[in-house]
């Protein structure tokens, strides 16, 4: 096996790890075009986003993902729909890491020399990805030799010296970010300050009584709140009114189903080939060039045969076609290819040689063959063969063994080998995993079984269908080309019209629609109340089998909302804080003179009520729920004594402490210590979200995923 196959192998998860920590030197696109104005708006429309004041343009954060992409196959890793989701969030929010810590490093003058990045490869102790990359996998220890010898190779093989720069960035980004965390976490001090007031929060648990009274006792109609005290309170609060980008939009889908026309087209077709289908020499194959779908090659009991075949297979007629009959949405002719009498499970076991990765399907089956040779002649015991030489790990370990499965649990070739033999028989199978040897250890009774082949064809609109519901969606979207004429013509015709709020810049679905995504990007390029147009600004869109003419109704920009928009929250805030004064002064007039808590809750018709062990740290209250201002209140109160009014989340409240307990004392210096342990591993992440959250960025990757 060659070293960078080795290393493919090897690093196939060590890249998921580090993915998004660094990455390869990117080349920028030339793409600007001729005049200020032009490259203006090429830049304006080609902009993914801003990361403070650098702009990040499409074309950049492509080039890095392409590279990215490579790296990923050359590690064996799959690219399926949701690996690249997390490669391209992954990918964005290293360019926004490097950004932000760029700045950082070269302010701080962090950085890594040669002869630090020398000694981190070929050291006495390597990096921790060097040492996860050249292990040898049979001890399990750092092979120093292996690694000079693929570095060698980098020298004249670009694949290879492709992949060790990837590592050698990730390796240099790594030690960066590790020298600015420890310049960060060293920088932070507990002083013994701190300490005594860290030891006051928690070492006091009281036991107390408490009365409360609900804001929604005190009409809404009882408190007066003016328009300038609501401007007041948004503007002193207008962080809590911070919003992101949404929009609404209501959408009809024009299904593109079948005609009558395009069902007999299909009914012809089957018809057409059902003598071709019975007379066919090698039915199989002919299924496999004519039908929709591959034939699967299991013999099923006659309890699972669906209902419409079961008289038609027991006949046991291999020369006789059935259909053509209509199920799940396709014409079908069937056809019985075999009768068995099949057992219906099997317990056996096997040694899988596989190929393709490390060696030739030629070369596993000469290995299969010598393997079953020495198995035959008894020379070696087919359990210590596959502990030993067995490529399925999962089962190498239990000498092979399946344990019992039904037929259709294995690939058909395998599943074959096994329900077609008989117990003691020793067989090979070729799968896509490589070539099998079997042992079938033990088989349940036998029963009949049926091999049926199917023709399949789809039953799908065809081009005129297709044509002629685009042309009626065209029509809709042109007639009805403002909001108002798209809401009357909903009405009139009785449409299923549907709606999505609050549909954010990086969503993926709608309902009802399969993968609308391209809808949701134009989305984010309408204007409010108008009709939603694609790049080509054309307003029916294809989604799966639907054709969509769509409105934008409502925008939201990213930033502060307007007053408008929130007035009623706003309203309600101010709500609760006028009801809380009204409550309060009724409380205050009802404690005096010295009265007890059990008085003013008889005076006021409400319940005194019980809570233990609270302090000071705690966040709820046992019976209440989230009350952290009470809690917080009843930690420091007086013993004995009434205590409020308390402002807090569900209503207001009075309080007396009835009994309260300290805790065991905490040295000082042991406080400093732990404060200071649990400050330093927080900091480098704070910090850097500090930074984060400074930079001001504006992500708008859903114009172009």
């Amino acid at each position: 096996m060659s070293t960078l196959q080795f290393l493919r192998e090897k690093a196939g998860v060590l890249v998921a790890v580090v993915i998004g920590v660094s990455l390869f030197i990117f080349v920028v696109s030339d793409f600007f075009g001729n005049g200020r104005g032009q490259r203006l708006r090429q830049k304006e429309y080609y902009e993914l986003g801003t990361i403070g004041d650098e702009s990040v343009s499409y074309q950049d954060y492509e080039q890095r993902l392409q590279n990215l992409y490579e790296i990923y196959k050359l590690s064996g890793r799959d690219l399926d729909e949701n690996t690249t989701e997390q490669v391209r969030e992954q990918m964005w929010q290293q360019m926004v890491r490097e950004t932000i810590l760029d700045r950082q490093y070269s302010k701080l003058g962090i950085g890594v020399s040669t002869e630090e990045l020398d000694e981190l490869v070929f050291g006495n102790n390597p990096h921790m990805i060097v040492q996860q990359l050249f292990t040898d996998q049979q001890t399990g220890m750092f092979n120093k030799s292996f690694m000079v010898n693929f570095l060698k190779q980098t020298e004249v093989d670009e694949t290879a010296k492709k992949y060790w720069l990837f590592f050698e960035d990730e390796i240099v980004n790594e030690r960066m970010n590790s020298k600015y965390n420890t310049f960060v976490s060293k920088g932070l001090y507990v002083t013994s300050k701190q300490a005594e007031f860290d030891k006051t929060l928690s070492e006091k648990t009281v036991d107390f009584s408490y009365i409360m009274k609900n804001y929604n006792t005190i009409p809404d109609s009882s408190v007066t709140i003016t328009e300038s005290e609501i401007t007041a309170y948004f503007e002193k609060n207008k962080e809590s009114y911070k919003r992101s980008a949404v929009r609404d939009i209501e959408y009809i889908a024009f299904d593109v189903v079948p005609s009558p026309e395009d069902l007999k087209q299909t009914e012809d077709w089957i018809n057409k080939v059902k003598e071709e289908f019975r007379t066919a020499a090698d039915p199989v194959d002919f299924i496999n060039l004519t039908a929709d779908s591959r034939h699967i090659g299991f013999f099923y009991p006659i309890d699972n045969v669906s209902e419409t075949l079961r008289e038609f297979v027991k006949k046991e007629d291999t020369n006789s076609i059935y259909g053509p009959y209509i199920e799940n949405d396709s014409y079908k002719l069937a056809r019985l290819l075999a009768v068995e009498q099949r057992p219906d499970s099997v317990h056996a076991r096997h040694i899988l040689i596989s190929a393709g990765t490390t060696r030739t399907l030629e070369e596993s089956r000469k290995i299969a063959d010598s393997l079953v040779a020495v198995i035959k002649k008894g020379s070696a015991k087919f359990e210590d063969l596959a502990k030993s030489v067995s490529d399925d790990q999962g089962s190498a370990q239990i000498g092979g063994d399946l344990g019992w499965f039904t037929e259709g649990r294995m690939v058909v070739p395998f599943n074959n080998a096994c329900f077609s033999g008989k117990k003691g028989d020793i067989k090979t199978a070729e799968t896509t995993f490589g070539v099998h040897i079997i042992e079938i250890l033990a088989q349940s009774k036998t029963s009949k079984k049926y091999n049926i082949g199917y023709i399949d064809r789809k039953i799908i609109p065809g081009s005129q269908t297709n044509q002629r519901i685009y042309s009626e969606a065209s029509q809709f979207a042109g007639t009805n080309n403002t909001y108002e004429k798209f809401n009357k013509a909903v009405a009139e015709n009785k449409l299923n019209k549907r709606v999505a709020n609050n549909v954010i810049p990086q969503q993926k679905t709608l309902p009802g629609l399969e993968n609308p995504r391209y809808l949701i990007m134009s989305l984010f390029n309408a204007e409010n109340g108008s009709i939603i147009l694609d790049n080509n600004q054309q307003a029916v869109f294809e989604i799966g089998d639907k054709y969509v003419v769509a409105y934008c109704t409502k925008i939201q920009e990213d930033g502060y909302a307007d007053l408008k928009d929130v007035e009623a929250d706003v309203r309600f805030a101010l709500l609760k804080d006028k009801k809380a004064e009204v409550i309060s002064e009724e409380f205050r007039k009802n404690s005096g003179d010295g009265k007890s808590l059990d008085a003013v809750a008889s005076a006021m018709g409400l319940t005194v009520q019980d809570a233990a062990q609270v302090n000071f740290r705690s966040y709820s209250v046992p019976g209440l729920g989230t009350e952290p201002a009470l809690a917080a209140a009843s930690s420091v109160s007086a013993q004995g004594v009434i205590s409020g009014p308390v402002k807090g989340t569900n209503g207001v409240f009075l309080l007396t402490v009835n009994n309260s307990s300290s805790a065991q004392a905490e040295d000082i210096k042991t406080i400093q210590k732990r404060l200071a342990s649990t400050y330093q591993m927080r900091g480098s992440y704070e910090a850097y979200e500090a930074l984060r959250k400074g930079a001001d960025i504006v992500d708008k990757r859903y114009k172009f995923y």
